[in-house]
C-alpha cells in the first residue's frame, strides 16, 4: 500500500468539514437571534445600502491584460498616463494600484477592448 503524506492543515480541514457536516443546520429563527446578539451584524437595510469594494487587480491580472493586448510595459504605461516603472512594479507585486489607478485597472480587466477603444485617439472625420 502506498504511503500518503498529508499536511497538518489538510488533516485539520478534513476534520473540520466532517464536524460541520454532522452538525444540525440552524433554523431561520436561531440565525436571527444570533444576529440580534451580535452588535456588528448587518441588517437587510445595511446590506442593501452597502457599496461593493473591489480589491485591486493582482500582478498576474495586470500582466495578463497587457500581454493579451500585445503592449509592452512602456506602451501600456503611456496609454494609461503612468510611468513604465509603475507598470513594472504592479506586475512584480511590489506596488498595488490604488484610487483611480485601481479603478482603471479593474475596468481594463473587466473589458479591455472597450477601455482601449475609449483611450485610443480617433481620427477626425
Amino acid at each position: 500500500m502506498p504511503i500518503v503524506r498529508r499536511s497538518r492543515a489538510d488533516i485539520d480541514k478534513a476534520k473540520l468539514l466532517t464536524e460541520l457536516a454532522a452538525r444540525r443546520r440552524p433554523t431561520e429563527q436561531e440565525i436571527e437571534a444570533q444576529a440580534a446578539e451580535d452588535g456588528d451584524a448587518w441588517s437587510d437595510a445595511d446590506v442593501a445600502e452597502a457599496e461593493a469594494a473591489y480589491p485591486p487587480p493582482s500582478p498576474e491580472e495586470v500582466r495578463a491584460v497587457r500581454t493579451r493586448l500585445g503592449f509592452s510595459q512602456a506602451r501600456f504605461a503611456r496609454l494609461l498616463g503612468l510611468d513604465r516603472d509603475a507598470i513594472q512594479k504592479y506586475e512584480q507585486g511590489h506596488r498595488q494600484p490604488s484610487g483611480p489607478e485601481a479603478k482603471l485597472f479593474r475596468l481594463i480587466v473587466a473589458d479591455p477592448d472597450a477601455v482601449m477603444r475609449a483611450l485610443t485617439p480617433r481620427k477626425a472625420s
